[in-house]
């Protein structure tokens, strides 16, 4: 089980803000589009998750970090990864320090098994 974020390497983002932009992806990926406490518990207060999220956080939480070289790749990936049906988030920087207007940043891919999403990340280049 793992966790693959790609992030664009044509921005040249600061170190920090590659970061920031990660952890956005990978929480993302993780809780889903609707980013809210209420949809993750149950009436019964119960945090619900799926069997592969409960391995990856047993596991470890493993994460890769991989390149896209421009935004077009970055959004074909995310698209492909949809079309396998694995978990993909993608960040929109808002524009607000490093960048003029909103920028697509990077996407987190997963948690899920590390062939399925092999399939649609091996090709790339680690970070």
């Amino acid at each position: 089980m793992k966790q693959v974020i790609v992030m664009r390497t044509d921005l040249n983002m600061r170190k920090g803000k590659m970061i920031a932009q990660g952890a956005h992806a990978a929480l993302g990926c993780f809780v889903g589009e609707d980013i809210s406490v209420e949809r993750l518990i149950s009436r019964d207060g119960i945090v619900l998750m799926p069997e592969s999220v409960k391995e990856w956080l047993r596991g470890g939480m493993k994460k890769i970090c991989v390149r896209a070289e421009s935004e077009e790749e970055l959004l074909v990936i995310h698209e492909t990864a949809k079309s396998h049906g694995l978990p993909s988030f993608l960040v929109t920087d808002a524009g607000h320090t490093e960048f003029a207007g909103p920028t697509n940043t990077c996407i987190a891919i997963g948690p899920a098994d590390d062939v399925s999403i092999d399939v649609v990340t091996g090709h790339l280049k680690l970070l």
